[in-house]
């Protein structure tokens, strides 16, 4: 019988190598950091939205709080307060992201797929 098949060890350093290369190649670590920053950034939103906005908007409902206005219907109830909450959530977090890429693209950093492309100069 023939030896056509490579050793172990050199099909672990070609799929290594090719992780790695995977990894360059998609900017994997980038995102991964890019992930971890917005999840942080979310909560500190989330927070926001709770621990400030959700009370000062209270002070001006008979619930006394955002989050406390419901409606019930028979035996249902629906948390309009909660969903309202939510909602400011993502829109200041979709604000955020928009002031971001605003400033991104300014710097060019972000590709604008609005802008039409410059011509190649030859």
């Amino acid at each position: 019988m023939g030896t056509d098949k490579a050793p172990v060890h050199a099909v672990k350093k070609s799929l290594m190598g090719d992780f790695i290369e995977f990894l360059k190649t998609f900017g994997v670590i980038g995102l991964a950091i890019a992930f971890v920053i917005g999840q942080a950034a979310s909560q500190l939103v989330t927070s926001f939205v709770t621990d400030i906005i959700n009370p000062f908007i209270g002070l001006f409902l008979p619930a006394g709080s955002l989050n406390a206005v419901k409606i019930t219907i028979g035996n249902s109830t629906f948390l309009v307060g909660h969903l309202i909450a939510n909602i400011i959530n993502f829109l200041i977090i979709a604000l955020i992201v928009f002031l971001a890429y605003k400033q991104l693209s300014r710097f060019g950093m972000v590709e604008d797929k609005t802008k039409p492309a410059p011509a190649d100069k030859k």
